[in-house]
């Protein structure tokens, strides 16, 4: 098989899994973001490269956003909001993140296969996303097969899933590109 048809494939199976989106889901997450005072987000690995890149278009849309982890990042408080990006909802690191977050009122949204992972057993607003990785607890494997390695299919949905929401919040908030670009960075 040539590169050129392992694309092809890759985009078949994404537009398949697109119609294994909840879009309540993502409606619900979107107003969660708008409705909180600041928001924190993390992930680890590909899952954290795309909530790195999901942290920067809200920073862009205006929003108050910390990664997790950062020197910056400020002191939580009820009314902010986590947001995790977890294939299989049971990374330990971003488990313990969320433990603290719930424990100190913060509310929590997390992007998964597994709702009922750990994590998703510890969140408010919970977005299912459809994918397989050899992370998945057995419970959690369902019908969703992939032509990828490990948790690509996820990671991608992630990245597009992303995007969505941020087209959304441009909607409810009148934001465009032009204003977007006035946040973005200029020391790079």
């Amino acid at each position: 098989m040539s590169a050129g048809r392992h694309l092809r494939a890759i985009l078949d199976e994404l537009a398949a899994n697109r119609g294994r989106v909840d879009g309540a889901q993502l409606d619900r997450l979107a107003g969660e973001l708008l409705g909180a005072r600041h928001v924190f987000l993390a992930g680890a690995g590909r899952s954290g490269a795309a909530v790195r890149g999901f942290a920067s278009r809200l920073m862009h849309l205006g929003l108050r956003v910390s990664l997790v982890g950062d020197i910056t990042s400020p002191h939580s408080a009820p009314g902010d909001l986590l947001v995790v990006g977890s294939g299989s909802g049971e990374t330990g690191t971003l488990l313990a993140v969320a433990g603290k977050a719930a424990s100190a009122g913060v509310r929590i949204a997390l992007v998964t296969m597994d709702e009922d992972s750990a994590l998703g057993r510890l969140a408010d607003v919970v977005v299912v996303l459809p994918g397989v990785s050899p992370k998945l607890r057995d419970a959690a494997r369902g019908p969703v097969a992939s032509v990828q390695p490990m948790g690509s299919a996820f990671e991608q949905m992630s990245w597009l899933v992303y995007d969505a929401v941020v087209l959304e919040l441009m909607e409810r908030t009148g934001q465009r590109t032009d204003t977007m670009f006035g946040r973005h960075a200029d020391l790079e």
